[in-house]
């Protein structure tokens, strides 16, 4: 089978484990001090394999520059910000819902940033996905007191942050990284995530690191399962489609996340998360369809 068709359903399937390693590697490290070992890892890694393979760097000093922000968007700020939300009790599912927003929100921007023409089906799937994130988190929201309440819209609000960053991240790199060698791009933003994420650490956390048999599944994970294989896929689709439509099999990832997170870790699969997940995926699909062109 081609990599073509294969990659979208293999990515939804590995992308989707992503929030469910960050709670299960939650009481056993900080949050940005398990990415910080995660990005420096994969860097590692991947640099021994660029080494090894003989993939090229990029040549020029704008093109490293390149790599290296569109990494600080697309996982020091975005993985940053699930992973320290995850880690405040922000629910799984709920991170989950969020990031289905990031192709509505992609859409949403190309006209401006890449000259991408929306249809009127498309409006109407952007304002299907916020009011079906709605639909999923305020009945939820609404039940808590002011103290409660302001305990949890702090890591929702970051959340949110991070989705934003995803979205610049992947504009960015359609803008300014359709060429290279996507080996080295990998771990050129893997460098860029270290650098941003780390002075964060140093400031914020205590670095705390329990080395059990469960931090070592979840790194060896988070590195070969998802920042290797997992983005190297992601790139890939990028690459290959139109901005708008790179990200469109992310309405996969809400119901697998949520499924996952109800199996795993006993969270509950409300009537509005369930309701509020079907709209955001019906909206997600109206914005990211393609259509047939004119005969």
């Amino acid at each position: 089978m081609p990599l073509e068709r294969l990659a979208p359903g293999l990515f939804v399937l590995l992308w989707s484990t992503g929030w469910i390693v960050a709670k299960y590697a939650a009481p056993h490290a900080d949050p940005l001090t398990f990415l910080d070992i995660r990005y420096a890892t994969a860097a590692v890694v991947l640099s021994l394999f660029i080494a090894f393979s003989g993939a090229s760097l990029p040549r020029t000093a704008a093109g490293w520059t390149h790599a290296i922000i569109s990494g600080v968007f697309l996982h020091g700020i975005y993985l940053g910000g699930v992973w320290w939300a995850i880690s405040e009790g922000l629910p799984s599912s709920v991170s989950g819902l969020i990031a289905a927003l990031q192709p509505l929100l992609t859409a949403a921007i190309a006209p401006f940033a890449v000259g991408e023409r929306l249809r009127p089906s498309q409006f109407l799937g952007i304002g299907l996905g916020f009011a079906g994130l709605a639909i999923a988190i305020v009945p939820g929201l609404a039940t808590l007191d002011p103290e409660q309440l302001r305990g949890e819209i702090l890591p929702l609000c970051i959340n949110v942050v991070s989705m934003v960053s995803v979205v610049i991240g992947t504009l960015y790199q359609k803008r300014f990284l359709q060429q290279g060698d996507l080996r080295s791009i990998a771990m050129l933003q893997y460098v860029g995530a270290l650098l941003f994420t780390l002075p964060l650490t140093l400031l914020v956390e205590e670095m705390r690191v329990d080395f059990t048999l469960e931090f070592v599944i979840a790194l060896a994970w988070s590195v070969f399962g998802l920042s290797i294989v997992s983005i190297a896929l992601l790139l890939y689709l990028i690459r290959r489609g139109q901005v708008s439509r790179a990200a469109s099999l992310i309405y996969l990832v809400p119901p697998a996340v949520a499924i996952q997170s109800w199996l795993y870790f006993d969270e509950p699969l409300t009537l509005p998360m369930a309701i509020g997940t079907v709209v955001v995926v019906t909206g997600v699909w109206l914005t990211s369809r393609r259509t047939r062109p004119p005969v």
